[in-house]
Order: structure tokens, then sequence, then C-alpha cells
């Protein structure tokens, strides 16, 4: 970490001698680059000077406990001491946190994907459940979101929902949210009160550009077909909806949410690039499986990582052993302690 902050400063300094080169000013592309750079250095330097005025106060109030003879001014020297300690140790964990490497994902946007597992009309309302609480969790980030695909129930659930969600760091705070998700509440529809158990899938998967993911038309078969509705209802009358099949893998992406052919197969690859790249990931995880140490986990969707109980409106994280009594809160988007929680652990393992 010494070396990391070392040449953290380093750079610093040569970040700020380059803002006033009159030849970046100009660039306009090359200056919004390192000015990026700058305001994530000078964090670090900021801290850094922090923990420097903090080593000098404790140097103070040490000397002042030697020297001291009066015992009460003695104690008050010794609290803050106490007080000057814990400071610094967080600071200097805020310092540790900026300092760990970033993944290049981070940054990306979503596509993510819920799907009702077991528990029926149950597990499908919790779908619906959950799309809105990341949906509100985004507006209060200012993130923007759209449905690429739905499946509704006629209860008003979901057997499935795909939607994207473009913003500042998306994928840096949803991608733990991978997993199987575990229900436990009284349906509406229970007459007696029993509490049932239902369970949800959740995958994330970070937005490719097309530069990122090659996708060769030959490996490609598109099928044009005409929207179905609910129960076989025919949608609009015009052979809108595209299946694409990729052939090496033998995924299957289908779109059939807009009128125009052109956008429901615009949308449909990118489902299949997210898709591609998911998969690639996940080979690479199995080939290095057993030198993983984060708790966080792998985001495999079979992996159940929590557990939603209404009745006792808790929300435990088994990754973490994270638990919150404010499940009612999480459900309306309040997720932020939830999802900081589980980033801080996966830096902590690092």
């Amino acid at each position: 970490m010494n070396e990391r902050l070392d040449a953290a400063l380093k750079r610093y300094a040569q970040v700020c001698a380059s803002i006033e080169d009159p030849d970046i000013v100009k660039n306009q592309n090359k200056y919004r680059e390192v000015m990026k750079e700058y305001s994530f250095l000078s964090a670090v330097a900021s801290k850094q000077k922090e923990i420097e005025n903090l080593d000098l106060e404790l140097e103070q109030t040490r000397t002042l406990i030697s020297d001291e003879k009066d015992p009460q001014i003695k104690e008050l020297a010794r609290e803050e001491l106490r007080e000057l300690e814990e400071k610094r140790a967080k600071v200097a964990d805020e310092q540790k946190t900026l300092l760990v490497p970033k993944d290049p994902l981070d940054e990306k946007n979503i596509i993510m994907e819920i799907r009702a597992g077991t528990g029926g009309e149950e597990a499908a309302l919790f779908v619906a459940d959950l799309y809105r609480m990341y949906s509100r969790f985004a507006e209060t980030k200012g993130w923007k979101f759209e449905i690429m695909t739905i499946n509704e129930t006629e209860l008003g659930g979901y057997k499935e929902i795909i939607f994207s969600i473009n913003g500042d760091h998306v994928y840096e705070n949803l991608r733990y949210e991978s997993g199987a998700h575990r229900v436990q509440r009284v349906p509406e529809t229970e007459a007696s009160g029993r509490i049932h158990t239902s369970a949800v899938t959740v995958a994330v998967l970070p937005e490719m550009e097309e530069t990122e993911i090659e996708i060769k038309q030959e490996d490609l078969r598109i099928d044009v077909m005409r929207a179905g509705g609910p129960g076989g209802q025919c949608v609009n009358t015009t052979d809108s909806a595209v299946r694409i099949t990729h052939l090496p893998t033998g995924l299957v992406v289908i779109q059939q949410d807009e009128k125009s052919q052109v956008k429901n197969k615009a949308k449909a690859l990118r489902v299949l690039r997210a898709r591609l790249f998911e998969l690639e990931e996940s080979k690479k995880n199995a080939e290095r499986s057993a030198e993983r140490k984060s708790q966080v986990g792998k985001g495999d969707r079979s992996e159940r990582i929590r557990t939603y109980n209404f009745p006792q409106n808790r929300l435990t994280d088994h990754r973490i052993n994270l638990t919150l009594y404010k499940l009612d809160l999480i459900m309306q988007g309040v997720c932020g302690e939830l999802f900081d929680a589980l980033k801080l652990s996966a830096k902590n393992d690092l």
C-alpha cells in the first residue's frame, strides 16, 4: 500500500503541473482526462495531508501526557489522544479505500435480468418488487433506466424483466446483486396467514460496446416473428419480434417490446453482447476459483446471496453476515447502506 501511496503522490505532483500546460488546456478531451485523474489524486493527497496533521497532533499530545504533572490535565490529554487515534485510523482506512485498484468495469452501465424461480405467482410478485426497489434507487442516483423485456402475470407480477441502467458507476454499485434472492412473507392470496418461501434470480451484466465484444454476422441466426402478449394474445400485426441465436454458444435472445423490428434487433444485440461477456467472465472465474479470496461471491445466479424476511422486517446478506432490520425502507430504494457494505467487504478482501 505504501508503494501505491508514493506513486499516487508523485503522479499528483505531475498532474498538478500538467494542468497549467497550455497545450493540454486547448485539447478538451485530454483536459477532461487530466481533470478526472486530478480529482482522484487530489482526494488521496488531501487524506495524506490530514494524516500528517493528525500525526503532528498525536506527537504533541503524547509529549503533553509525558511532561504534564497535573493529573486532571493528563487525563484530558489521554482522552484527546484516544479520539485522535480513532480519527487517524478512520482517515487511513478512507485513504486505503481510495488506493485500491479500480476495476475498469466499475464505470460500466448494466443490463439487469430478474426472473421468478420457485414460488409461482408469489415469486413473480417479488420480481416486480425488486424491480421497483432497483428503479427507485436508480432515481436517487440520477441514473436512467429502460425496460427491454417484460413478461407480466395476471396478478401484476413479472415472470421475467430485463432492463438497462445508465449512469455514473452503475456496475460498481450493483454488481454484487447477482445471485438467488429468497423471500419469506405471507402472500396476499394466502387466507390462512402462512409464511411462504419463494426465490428469484438476478443477473447483473456490464453493458459492452460493439468494439469490446465482436459478434460475427455468420455466427448469428436471426428469426423474425409476430410479437405475442400474455396468453398468446397478439400485441401487433407486424413481424417485429426478433429472436437471435448465437450459434457458437447456443445463447438465444428474444426481443419483442418495440414495434420496430430494427429497434428490437438493436436491443437484442445489446443483451447478447452482455451475456457473451458474462459467459467469458464465468469461464475465467472458474479457472481461478481456487485462488479467489472474496467473500462477496462470484456473481453466480445459483448462489443464494440474500433473504428478505417481511414478517420480521429483516434483510440478511449471507455473504458478509449483514442483517438490517429496515426491510421496508430498503424495498423503497433506500439501499445505500447495503450496497456500500458489499463494496467495502470486497475491497477489504483485495
